[in-house]
């Protein structure tokens, strides 16, 4: 598996196709409400120091099966966020995702010198599997928050400290 970077039109399209699936963006939420990534958006979001987004592949380190990211990056606090979307569903269930986010993790806490990475998980996304195998703990609940499909959900709230994190 490798971690590519959006680099091309291509990759941009690819992972902006993936964004606006509703198996995957109803999940998401990245401010004001915007849950799907258009290849503008996430072109200009390479640009910025406080995301960090990579496509991540098939073990045969060719084929882009979905997209990691590092976002709401604060170098002072030394703090991020991250999320990941299994773009290609025939690959899923299969460690992409956790080990994808394994080697962002790593990016974040060696290369970017980040103390600490939250994320937050809708209650009943089967996704939070992927936080406690990475040893992602428990921090809080932010009640009736998400809406799908007119429904209000829970979101959970999971953190991880540099010094708990082993790279798979």
């Amino acid at each position: 598996m490798k971690l590519l970077p959006l680099d091309s039109p291509e990759l941009l399209r690819l992972v902006a196709g993936w964004m606006s699936g509703k198996e995957n963006y109803q999940w998401l939420d990245f401010g004001n409400g915007r849950q799907i990534l258009t290849p503008e958006w996430l072109k200009i979001a390479t640009q910025r120091e406080t995301e960090v987004l990579r496509v991540f592949t098939s073990d045969d380190d060719r084929t882009p099966v979905g997209v990691v990211g590092l976002t709401n990056v604060d170098r002072a606090f030394r703090t991020a966020r991250i999320w990941v979307v299994s773009g290609d569903k025939s690959f899923r269930a299969r460690g992409h995702a956790t080990r994808a986010a394994s080697r962002l993790l790593t990016i974040g806490f060696r290369d970017l010198g980040l103390g600490a990475i939250n994320t937050w998980i809708v209650e009943g996304n089967p996704s939070a599997r992927i936080a406690g195998r990475l040893n992602f703990k428990p921090i809080g609940r932010q009640r009736q928050c998400h809406l799908i499909d007119g429904r209000v959900h829970d979101r959970l709230w999971f953190d991880l400290l540099a010094s708990e994190h082993a790279e798979d």
